[in-house]
């Protein structure tokens, strides 16, 4: 029986070596997100209370725009699962917030970065979420890190 891959976990250094094409990723997930929850928002707007009957003179632009949402709600989810591979786990796609796993003093945590940080500077229990976050010092700095049986592109 084969065993469950280890999850990845990042020393502060690895996640900083990481965050060139994180930070990346996360830019295009942002503008991306809030792209589309702002077409949404519009688009529920101009259907509702509209009858959606094959006479209404816009109903093929509506659903066009439908279509161009929903291709772009995949691109979201690409965007996701592209860091979800280089080990980073993505918390909110409109704040650009992620985590990056790791261990301090034996047990898991996050390092925590915001798109527009210039590092990763803060880190949180992996159950505290971002109300938890604390400065990185000395004395806190993940020195652990183990990889999974797989390796991961584009990561030292």
């Amino acid at each position: 029986m084969a065993s469950p891959l280890r999850r990845r976990t990042f020393t502060v250094q690895e996640a900083n070596a990481a965050l060139p094409l994180v930070r990346a990723i996360v830019r295009d997930l942002v503008e991306a997100a809030r792209d589309v929850r702002e077409r949404r928002e519009r688009l529920s707007y101009l259907i509702g209370g509209r009858s959606r009957n094959r006479h209404d003179p816009y109903r093929e632009e509506l659903a066009q725009i439908e279509e161009e949402l929903e291709k772009d709600s995949r691109q979201l989810q690409e965007y996701v699962e592209e860091l979800r591979q280089l080990g980073v786990e993505p918390k909110s796609a409109t704040e650009g917030l992620v985590d990056f796993p790791a261990i301090l003093e034996g047990r898991p945590v996050c390092l925590c970065w915001q798109l527009g940080e210039p590092e990763v500077l803060y880190w949180h229990d992996s159950e505290a979420g971002f109300a938890g976050r604390q400065p990185l010092t000395a004395e806190s700095i993940p020195t652990d890190s183990s990889t999974s049986s797989t390796e991961r592109p584009g990561l030292p």
